[in-house]
C-alpha cells in the first residue's frame, strides 16, 4: 500500500471510529461530484409535480446535484445512519397514530449536535477541515447520497434500506473538502416483492415502486400540506395523525430493526397514554407539554388538530 494510500486509510478508519462511538450505525463514504442520472430522476419528479405543495424542492436544483456549490472544493461526502427503531406502542389501539420517528425530541438538533462534535474531532485530529452538517434541512439528496455510499439501497416504497437494519433510521450528511477511501454501491434486495405498493392505502407508490407521488403520501398530508386535506383522501388514512409508518411496517426487511439506545427518542409518557378520546379534545397547553421539543411541532398544534378531525 502507497504511503498515500495508507494516509487515506487512516482517516477513514478515524472518522468511522469517532463516528460510531457517537451513536451513528452506518457511516459509507462517495466522492463529491455532480449527480448527474439523479438530477435526471428529480427534474423528471418535479415535473409530475409530485412534490406537491412542497415549493421548496424545486428550489436551489443546482445545489442538490452539486455538493461543490454547498461545501467549495469538497472531496467526500459522507453519509451516516441513526436508528430511531422504537418497541413501544401507543395503548389505545383506536387512537390515532404517530410515526415513530416523532416520538422523542427533534432529531434535527439530536443528531446535528452531533455531527458538529464529529466534525470538530476530525478537525482536530487531521487538521483544519472545511465541510458542512446536513440532516434533512438543506438541498441535499441524502438517499441518493447513502446509495452510492453503500448504506444501502433504496426500495420500491422510495425508502433507504439497509440489509441488516431495516430502514427506521435517519440519514445525516458531513459533505466535507477531504479526500477519503469511498465505498461501493450494494445491489437492491427488493426483488419481486411488493407489500409496500400494495399496503400503501393512498396509492402513492407507483405500481412499479421505486416513485412516489408525495403530493398522495399520508405524512405529506399530516404534515407537509398546510392547507386543507383534499376530500378524495377521507377514508384512506388509516388513522395516522401525523406521519405514516405503513410501507416500513410491512416491508420485511424491517424484521432486522433493532430498539435504538437514544434517551432523546424515548416518546413523552403521556403520548403512549393518550385514548382516543383525550385526541380528540387535546387542548394547546397539553400539545405544548406532550410535543414539547418534538418534530410533531412542525404541523403545530392547529395542524394536528386539523388531521385528528379529518380522521373522523
Amino acid at each position: 500500500m502507497s504511503k498515500t494510500n495508507q494516509i487515506l486509510n487512516k482517516r477513514t478508519q478515524l472518522l468511522k471510529t469517532h463516528a460510531q462511538r457517537l451513536g451513528f450505525e452506518d457511516i459509507g463514504i462517495s466522492r463529491a461530484e455532480k449527480m448527474d442520472e439523479e438530477a435526471k430522476r428529480l427534474e423528471a419528479w418535479l415535473n409530475l409535480n409530485y412534490h406537491g405543495k412542497m415549493s421548496y424542492m424545486a428550489n436551489h436544483f443546482d445545489k442538490r446535484t452539486d455538493p461543490t456549490l454547498l461545501v467549495p472544493d469538497a472531496q467526500s461526502v459522507v453519509t451516516l445512519t441513526y436508528n430511531y427503531y422504537s418497541d413501544k406502542k401507543q395503548k389505545d389501539a383506536s387512537a390515532p397514530k404517530i410515526s415513530q420517528y416523532a416520538y422523542g425530541k427533534d432529531y434535527h438538533y439530536v443528531i446535528k449536535n452531533k455531527l458538529k462534535e464529529l466534525l470538530q474531532i476530525l478537525n482536530e485530529e487531521i487538521g483544519e477541515i472545511n465541510g458542512r452538517c446536513f440532516v434533512d434541512s438543506a438541498p441535499v439528496l441524502e438517499r441518493d447520497w447513502a446509495k452510492r455510499s453503500g448504506v444501502g439501497w433504496i426500495g420500491k416504497n422510495t425508502m433507504l434500506i439497509n440489509k441488516s437494519k431495516g430502514s427506521f433510521f435517519f440519514l445525516a450528511e458531513l459533505i466535507i473538502d477531504l479526500e477519503l477511501i469511498p465505498d461501493s454501491p450494494i445491489k437492491d434486495y427488493c426483488g419481486t416483492c411488493r407489500r409496500c405498493i400494495d399496503a400503501c392505502p393512498t396509492d402513492a407508490i407507483s405500481p412499479e415502486g421505486y416513485f412516489m407521488d408525495g403530493s398522495k403520501c399520508i405524512s405529506y398530508l399530516t404534515i407537509e400540506l398546510k392547507e386543507a386535506i383534499p376530500k378524495e383522501f377521507e377514508g384512506k388514512m388509516d388513522n395516522w395523525m401525523f406521519g405514516c409508518d405503513i410501507c416500513q411496517e410491512v416491508c420485511p426487511w424491517n424484521r432486522f430493526s433493532k430498539v435504538h439506545q437514544e434517551e432523546a427518542f424515548e416518546p413523552h409518557e403521556d403520548l403512549l397514554n393518550m385514548k382516543e378520546k383525550d385526541w380528540k379534545e387535546i387542548t394547546e397547553e397539553v400539545f405544548k407539554k406532550v410535543f414539547k421539543k418534538s418534530p410533531v411541532k412542525r404541523t403545530g398544534f392547529k395542524g394536528l388538530t386539523r388531521n385528528i378531525k379529518f380522521l373522523k
